[in-house]
């Protein structure tokens, strides 16, 4: 007998199954453009929040200026004109009943049947309920910032 028939047979060997660590050159871009997109979705919220905050404290801003309740509603009927603009162009020169059936938005009437009523002549009167006013500002600062917000063009 030879020395190669005496050797025993072993079965095949297998190389060990690679580590997960570190990932493969793809699973790294994939992580990259994750992280990417990620990045890309939170600062496009952040700068939305941030105009959302400057719009309003614009709003807040224009109407303390005004020292008086009349001129209360003269600011806030300004603002929601230049805001009716950029939502869409002409609107702002709508008057009347036409005006308020614009601001009022789905399913409510909150101008042309409620506190908003008192854009059309508020501005004009001598005197103004004050918590009429407060009303007012409370519905036209909600509105004023939809119509920023909404953008139609």
């Amino acid at each position: 007998m030879s020395a190669a028939a005496s050797l025993p047979l072993r079965d095949v060997q297998l190389p060990p199954s690679p580590s997960w660590w570190p990932p493969a050159p793809g699973w790294w871009l994939v992580f990259v453009a994750i992280m990417l997109v990620a990045a890309a979705i939170w600062a496009w919220q952040w700068r939305r929040r941030r105009a959302r905050q400057r719009w309003l404290d614009l709003f807040d801003a224009q109407v303390a200026q005004a020292g008086s309740p009349v001129l209360e509603v003269a600011a806030i009927a300004e603002l929601l004109r230049r805001a009716a603009r950029q939502y869409q162009p002409g609107a702002e020169r709508l008057q009347g009943d036409a005006w308020l059936a614009f601001l009022d938005e789905k399913n409510s009437r909150a101008f042309s049947g409620g506190d908003g009523a008192l854009l059309l002549e508020g501005g004009y009167r001598p005197s103004v309920d004050a918590e009429a006013v407060q009303r007012l500002r409370v519905l036209a600062r909600r509105r004023y910032l939809s119509l920023l917000t909404e953008r139609r063009r």
